[in-house]
């Protein structure tokens, strides 16, 4: 393992897709970034899969949106099915970007595509290095790994998860709390009749299901499910879209290549900056998986950190982010409380209430902003 660095400007703790990002914006403008990660190599499955209108916008700066979009699956429209009528529809043609679609690409394709361009620009990823303390004076703050060796830095930033080792050493709380219910979430292929091009939402009385498009011919399945096993296989998956999914033509699972099951949480930190220390992506919110917003609020974190960082003009980081990161939870909690309730008349209502709404093309609009995240940071 080759030995880190004595100093450096900013060191950042893990090199998932937001500190990639935020390393290679760094690296592109002359910084000197060291990023650390504790995993020996980068991930290998999909987990995150979902690209919005405005990330992509936010990675044009790095020069690697042309990559992702050609090695992933655009879907201009988002269904919201019961089982098979449809309630509403989301379009995002239209749109006031060069990307009116949603992209679908697994997370691991685009820590490929960011950890490339990162190399281009001269940096790497250490690894595998575990920040262990992080200690901070008037002047910097130093890192200390689990194998004893120490990094003197400017700034030291958190991407290091929902269990921020970060967070945890400067004091910043994180409150919020998680949902009774489990997810399910499985990449899988199918034969399947609706649209390739949509990702696709159904509610059914046991829960919901949404079906996602990925490249290679394969669809993302995500579902709540609280008897699941850990690793659901194709009977788990199926029997779900059986319950839930389309009656007319429905969907048949050939093969699970990979699936987890989760529990969801909805937290964000007291304070995104504790001194020398700076927090981003899920180290500082984390949220339901509903309308595919954590990764992306992640980037777009690091994007703006960067810029800051580099102009010193850090102080104003919280102010622009936090209330971002408050917005997209509570979308997504109401997202997913309605998409779980398990009462029929309740049910009946929500139903309803989609179904006025699908036919108010302003209101239409308004989703595909807010579900591009194009309603703000621009």
């Amino acid at each position: 393992m080759p030995k880190l660095p004595a100093t450096a400007d900013v060191v950042v703790v893990g090199a998932g897709p937001t500190g990639l990002t935020l390393a290679a914006f760094l690296a592109q403008e002359g910084g000197d970034v060291v990023l650390l990660d504790r995993a020996a190599e980068g991930a290998n499955t999909s987990r995150a899969a979902v690209v919005h209108a405005r990330t992509l916008e936010v990675l044009e700066g790095l020069g690697v949106t042309g990559e992702l979009v050609a090695r992933g699956v655009i879907t201009p429209v988002f269904t919201v099915r019961d089982r098979d009528r449809v309630l509403l529809t989301v379009p995002f043609e239209g749109l006031p970007t060069a990307h009116p679609y949603t992209l679908m690409v697994p997370q691991d394709v685009t820590e490929q595509v960011l950890l490339a361009r990162l190399g281009t620009l001269g940096g790497r990823v250490h690894r595998p290095h575990e920040v262990v303390a992080v200690a901070q004076d008037d002047t910097g703050a130093t890192v200390t790994t689990a194998t004893g060796e120490r990094i003197r830095a400017r700034h030291v930033v958190g991407a290091d998860g929902m269990h921020s080792v970060v967070r945890e050493q400067a004091g910043i709380g994180f409150p919020g709390g998680g949902y009774e219910q489990t997810f399910v979430l499985a990449d899988t292929r199918l034969d399947w009749a609706l649209p390739g091009d949509e990702v696709q939402l159904f509610f059914g009385a046991e829960g919901l299901v949404v079906v996602a498009p990925l490249p290679g011919g394969r669809h993302r399945i995500v579902a709540t499910a609280d008897d699941a096993p850990e690793r659901p296989g194709p009977a788990d998956v199926q029997a779900l879209l059986d319950a839930r999914g389309p009656r007319t033509d429905p969907a048949r699972v050939r093969e699970v290549l990979w699936s987890s099951r989760f529990h969801v949480h909805h937290r964000i930190a007291d304070r995104y900056r504790a001194g020398r220390i700076l927090l981003a992506g899920d180290a500082a919110h984390v949220h339901s998986p509903a309308g595919g917003q954590g990764m992306n609020t992640g980037i777009q974190d690091a994007a703006e950190l960067a810029r800051r960082l580099l102009e010193g003009a850090e102080d104003g980081y919280e102010a622009a982010r936090r209330p971002v990161a408050e917005g997209v939870v509570a979308m997504t909690d109401r997202m997913t409380r309605a998409a779980t309730v398990n009462n029929a008349a309740a049910r009946a209502i929500r139903n309803t209430v989609l179904t006025v709404a699908g036919h108010n093309a302003a209101v239409r609009r308004t989703l595909a902003m807010r579900l591009s995240e194009l309603s703000v940071g621009r």
